[in-house]
């Protein structure tokens, strides 16, 4: 990988990802409604955007979709995909989107949600008469993507993710880029070109606005012209059901989306409480201390907060703690998901699925409240999906995490006192140490990082998966002392006994830890060392010249 895509994508350069990711933060529509929750307390402006492929049973889930309050649903037909899709995916996967899109609109209708949503189409659209069958069909938006990279001079050689792209659309190589002949105007055109053909169409049919034509399939018939033999015993009048023809259920019809979703946010304690509470840090950085009360209908605490922080300051315009907010009770799902540099959230207490979801630099430290007479270390104090993305910023818990704790981590630091299963799964950078027993499936598919994990039975080899990470010692001066410093950082957040129980026997426990090391990144940080060794090299000069070594190293392997 590049250095400057290593950069965008907060991983490191040289060391290849598994690429997209799965979305484990989503098991179920009410998973999606809390992404869709979280996505619009980051940006209330925003519209959130749900992608669906075109497929047998998609009008049940976009209804579903519609229910958790996305603001757009997107239908995607088979025959769309970039050229690094599978050959798989591009001849096997998905209906075309005529079938998607009728069917996501009448069941829409049935259920009283079409006014609530808008519905888009995209999947190899090239025409103003795709364009209008989409609308007619029930669609309102429309994406158009190979066709304009057409224009723009590609041709379809299905090489994008191997950077040999021989016209210098989808590659990084200066050589390669020189064969780039395109202009945006070529796309300005072609587009000018679909609308003139749409207004033609629309004329014809008797249409003014898109607005008339969502949904309008009296205007579309079946083809005369299709005779072939396969053909046979085809019933297409389903696609061209109008739902509003019916009398019984009239009442609840609409042809495209007339109102906003609600989605709630208005009720939420960064509206109610928290952005008025700390005006004086978001005007002018002045440091602000609270403490307030948390139940766990309190979802995604911190973040409108955290928002408005970036939008004021930026990313790391506040220094550490300007703002520090102490919360006593349960919270809900996402505590403290995407803050930002200069916010710290305390909870004495306990937490749902998601606490610091895409942690950006913000601050968080968890452990019991002090009446609490359990032993922390042995109890579950967060849910599943803790650090899902994260990429900056420290997370200090006192407890037991759940489930795919840290997974796709790429940059934040954290201690933890024990973790479920597929802990530090995807994971691409940062820091995790684990002061108690993890679940099986440990390190699954991590690519960067680190990872400290306290192995006092010495059977952390059999529950970790080393496809792509070697077990080593803690034995380095300098992983000692960062090891040390993490666990002294948690004690002092968190109070907790078993990191001064640790410290204090320092010499002895330390060599119960486990360095987990992706290989990979390994190899990549090696080739840094190198290459500032023997050259003056800086920046991005110096990450291309280890990235260069580094693939060296590999062929050599």
């Amino acid at each position: 990988m590049y250095p400057w895509i290593a950069r965008v994508r907060h991983s490191t350069p040289g060391v290849g990802l598994i690429s997209p990711p799965p979305h484990h933060d989503i098991y179920s529509i009410e998973d999606l409604a809390q992404l869709i929750f979280d996505l619009k307390n980051a940006n209330p402006q925003a519209r959130i955007n749900v992608k669906l492929v075109s497929e047998v049973g998609v009008g049940t889930i976009a209804a579903g979709v519609a229910k958790g309050h996305a603001d757009v649903i997107l239908i995607s037909g088979h025959d769309g995909g970039t050229g690094a899709s599978p050959q798989t995916s591009i001849k096997h996967a998905g209906l075309p989107w005529e079938l998607g899109v009728a069917e996501t609109h009448q069941t829409l209708l049935l259920n009283g949600l079409r006014n609530r949503v808008v519905v888009e189409t995209d999947g190899q659209l090239k025409t103003g008469r795709d364009v209008v069958i989409a609308a007619l069909l029930g669609a309102e938006e429309f994406g158009f993507a190979t066709a304009p990279l057409v224009s723009l001079g590609c041709i379809m050689m299905r090489v994008c993710h191997l950077d040999t792209c021989p016209v210098g659309v989808a590659t990084q190589n200066p050589e390669l880029r020189k064969n780039f002949t395109g202009d945006p105007q070529h796309v300005v055109n072609f587009m000018q070109f679909i609308a003139q053909d749409m207004r033609e169409l629309m004329a014809e049919l008797g249409f003014r606005t898109i607005d008339e034509m969502v949904g309008r399939t009296d205007r579309l018939e079946v083809s005369e012209a299709i005779n072939h033999w396969k053909l046979q015993g085809i019933d297409l009048t389903p696609v061209l059901y109008r739902p509003n023809q019916d009398e019984n259920v009239g009442h609840l019809l609409a042809n495209g989306r007339k109102h906003p979703q609600d989605h709630g946010l208005e009720e939420t304690l960064d509206q109610l409480m928290l952005l008025n509470y700390c005006q004086p840090a978001l005007a002018d950085g002045t440091p602000v201390r609270g403490e307030f009360l948390i139940g766990n209908e309190h979802r995604t605490v911190g973040t409108t907060l955290g928002s408005a922080i970036t939008r004021r300051h930026g990313m790391f315009g506040l220094a550490e703690d300007t703002i520090r907010l102490k919360f006593n009770g349960s919270a809900g799902q996402s505590f403290g998901a995407f803050i930002p540099q200069g916010l710290t959230l305390e909870l004495a207490g306990d937490a749902n699925d998601y606490v610091g979801k895409g942690l950006s630099g913000g601050k968080l430290e968890i452990y019991p409240p002090e009446e609490a007479t359990f032993a922390a270390e042995q109890n579950i104090i967060i849910g599943n999906v803790a650090l899902y993305g994260a990429t900056g910023g420290t997370a200090f818990i006192r407890g037991v995490a759940g489930e795919r704790f840290g997974v796709r981590n790429s940059g934040a630091t954290a201690v933890v006192e024990g973790v479920g299963d597929h802990g530090c799964e995807y994971m691409t950078g940062g820091r995790v140490v684990v002061l108690g027993r993890t679940g099986r499936n440990f390190a699954a598919g991590m690519s960067g990082g680190v990872a400290y994990v306290l192995d006092w039975d010495g059977r952390f080899h059999e529950r970790c998966n080393r496809e792509m990470v070697d077990l080593e010692p803690v034995s380095s001066a300098a992983d000692i002392d960062e090891l040390e410093a993490m666990i002294f950082a948690h004690a002092q957040a968190t109070h907790s006994d078993l990191a001064w129980k640790i410290l204090c026997m320092w010499d002895n426990v330390v060599r119960h830890f486990v360095k987990v090391m992706p290989r990979d990144y390994k190899l990549m940080l090696q080739a840094f060392n190198q290459v500032r060794h023997d050259s003056d090299l800086t920046g991005d000069a110096l990450a291309m010249e280890a990235f260069k070594v580094s693939q060296q190293q590999l062929v050599k392997m």
